[in-house]
């Protein structure tokens, strides 16, 4: 597999997701443009943001990649959930374009695979894939994604999370394992500096924080759940 430049320059880094969920203080696209600066002088690699009107901010503030995807609802296939929400990612100036990759009904009746076909015939974009088991990752694969991702192994927010669930180590090893060499990368309840450090220890491409550095919310109930016993 050819690795895009964009994607290499990715490998051994971290990418900051920025987000913020309807009705928080947060939730204006100035916010999270100016999160996502401060992110980037962190050292971030990249941005990963939602909604249309965040990725066009964050992409005219920072200078790194930034990897878009829209979501809309909760349940089911909300990730980019049809071809539809990922020409408009792409069109807002989304770098790579983030999309769930399971086999579960998607609103205009594509599957996975044709919604990437077809959005690469439409639009120059890379295609991020948000797994959540071994078998979309497979699939993700097979249809050539740019970058694979275990973003929805949880199958649950991390906000819905306690600081000591961490990420998905078993299935990283599966997967680095079986595709050693793919641009695989951990997302999803990485809370700590030392979960990154055990993702890239397991062989992740690159490591995806969002929570643990953009949320204050879910950080200040952590830090009270710790005084308050």
């Amino acid at each position: 597999m050819e690795v895009a430049p964009l994607v290499q320059s990715l490998k051994g880094r971290l990418v900051v997701s920025v987000q913020a969920y309807p009705g928080e203080p947060l939730r204006h696209p100035e916010t999270m443009a100016q999160m996502a600066q401060a992110c980037e002088e962190g050292g971030a690699a990249a941005i990963r943001c939602q909604g249309l009107a965040d990725i066009a901010a964050i992409k005219g503030r920072v200078e790194v990649p930034v990897i878009g995807l829209w979501k809309e609802g909760h349940e089911g296939v909300y990730i980019t959930p049809t071809l539809r929400h990922a020409v408009a990612c792409v069109n807002a100036g989304a770098d790579v374009v983030a999309i769930d990759a399971t086999d579960r009904p998607r609103p205009d009746g594509r599957t996975f695979a044709q919604t990437v076909r077809d959005l690469r015939a439409q639009c120059e974009t890379l295609v991020m894939a948000d797994c959540m088991t071994i078998e979309d990752i497979r699939n993700a694969v097979a249809c050539g994604c740019d970058l694979v991702s275990t973003t929805l192994s949880h199958n649950k927010p991390a906000i819905q999370t306690t600081m000591d669930e961490g990420p998905d180590l078993d299935l990283l090893h599966q997967a680095t394992g079986e595709f050693p060499g793919l641009p695989i990368i951990c997302e999803g309840h990485v809370h700590t500096p030392a979960d990154a450090a055990a993702a890239m220890g397991a062989g992740a491409w690159a490591v995806v924080v969002g929570t643990g550095i953009t949320h204050p919310t879910s950080l200040t109930k952590w830090f009270c759940a710790a005084v308050e016993g």
